[in-house]
């Protein structure tokens, strides 16, 4: 099998108050880089340190979702993503090396992402460049 490139892209923490973090994070000097809604509704807010380049996304999800989690001390660590060159193929990789999927692979033209869980079961996240998918196939990933 040809060699695979991986690396690792930040890590990502589940806020309870988005603001409330934002202005924290933003005080030790970090500057948010992107932002977004999720389809769920969920926001997502990636902030970068100048200096160092680490990367740290904080994460809100509604209640009505299946990643809110009541907050439980330990509980903040919500995922880690990693940029790969093929989603699906890591995916697929990493279940036989006895990760257990989490959300199968999905994405458009842009993106393709999948989460498998580690055997402690912290989710990763696999960020890929998009696929053309035949209309059949988008429906079916989701």
């Amino acid at each position: 099998m040809p060699r695979r490139k991986i690396r690792l892209h930040y890590s990502g923490i589940e806020v309870r108050e988005l603001g409330r973090s934002l202005r924290f994070y933003r005080s030790l000097g970090l500057k948010v880089s992107h932002r977004g809604t999720m389809d769920h509704g969920g926001k997502w807010v990636q902030m970068k340190d100048p200096s160092s380049g680490q990367r740290l996304e904080l994460n809100w999800y509604p209640k009505d979702t299946r990643f809110y989690e009541q907050y439980k001390n330990g509980s903040e660590l919500d995922h880690i993503g990693f940029l790969v060159d093929d989603a699906v193929k890591w995916f697929e990789l990493l279940i036989k090396r006895g990760a257990r999927p989490a959300a199968r692979p999905f994405g458009d033209e842009s993106e393709t992402l999948a989460y498998v869980k580690d055997p402690d079961g912290i989710w990763i996240e696999l960020i890929g460049p998009g696929r053309k998918l035949a209309k059949d196939a988008r429906t079916s990933l989701h």
